[in-house]
């Protein structure tokens, strides 16, 4: 694997990670507008966005590692 494409996977984990937050938190406002509570599914928007890219980014970077890793060998 070429330096570009490493940081090309590098770049996607990035914006997966922005996406999956503002994506809970902007769920947990429609969520809040639609019953009046105010910060509840904000914060749990909030955490369930973390949690997403917490995930998302491990696999993506796991897999990277793992071709790294298996190229060397060979």
């Amino acid at each position: 694997m070429q330096r570009w494409q490493a940081a090309l996977i590098i770049l996607e984990v990035g914006w997966f990670v922005g996406f999956a937050i503002v994506a809970g938190v902007l769920g947990g406002l429609w969520m809040d507008s639609k019953l009046g509570t105010r910060p509840i599914f904000v914060i749990i928007g909030l955490f369930l966005g973390i949690a997403t890219a917490i995930g998302g980014a491990t696999g993506m970077l796991l897999s990277l590692i793992k071709y790294g890793n298996d190229k060397g060998k060979s």
